[in-house]
């Protein structure tokens, strides 16, 4: 999957998102990428928050709640994380180190690039994870520690 000139279209997926890929390799400690979707989509897996989708600040709440449960443990000492790209395939290419130096709004960012505002995210040091997912009726804010 290549865009313009032979560009990724991930990569053009996480600019249009507002993130900026850093050229840091990822870290070892980085959870396997089937572990950290499971986390999220597994049959026991209880969110930090609920927010229905049809409320008509359904978009805001979720930006509000993603920020609010990732804020304290998700960046790196200068903004630094890892994210899964939005796009469909976005699991083969696994996790991607990023700064977002926007700072605000991530699920309605992606959401108006991909249509949807999942998304899967680890602090570098493999231990953190934050997600944003869709849930029948529902947007999902998920936290998950990995020990």
């Amino acid at each position: 999957m290549t865009k313009d000139q032979g560009r990724p279209k991930w990569l053009d997926v996480l600019e249009r998102c507002g993130l900026r890929v850093l050229e840091t390799a990822v870290p070892q400690e980085a959870p396997p990428v089937n572990t950290a979707i499971y986390s999220v989509t597994g049959f026991e897996v209880e969110p930090v928050a609920v927010i229905p989708a049809s409320s008509p600040r359904a978009a805001d709440e979720l930006d509000e709640k993603w920020h609010c449960a990732s804020a304290s443990a998700l960046y790196g000492d200068k903004g630094e994380f890892l994210i899964l790209p939005p796009l469909s395939g976005g699991s083969e290419i696994g996790w991607v180190a990023v700064t977002d130096p926007v700072g605000e709004h991530l699920p309605s960012r992606i959401a108006a690039v991909t249509g949807s505002p999942e998304f899967l995210a680890v602090s570098m040091d493999g231990h953190h994870l934050c997600a944003a997912s869709a849930e029948e009726d529902d947007y999902w804010v998920v936290r998950h520690e990995f020990s």
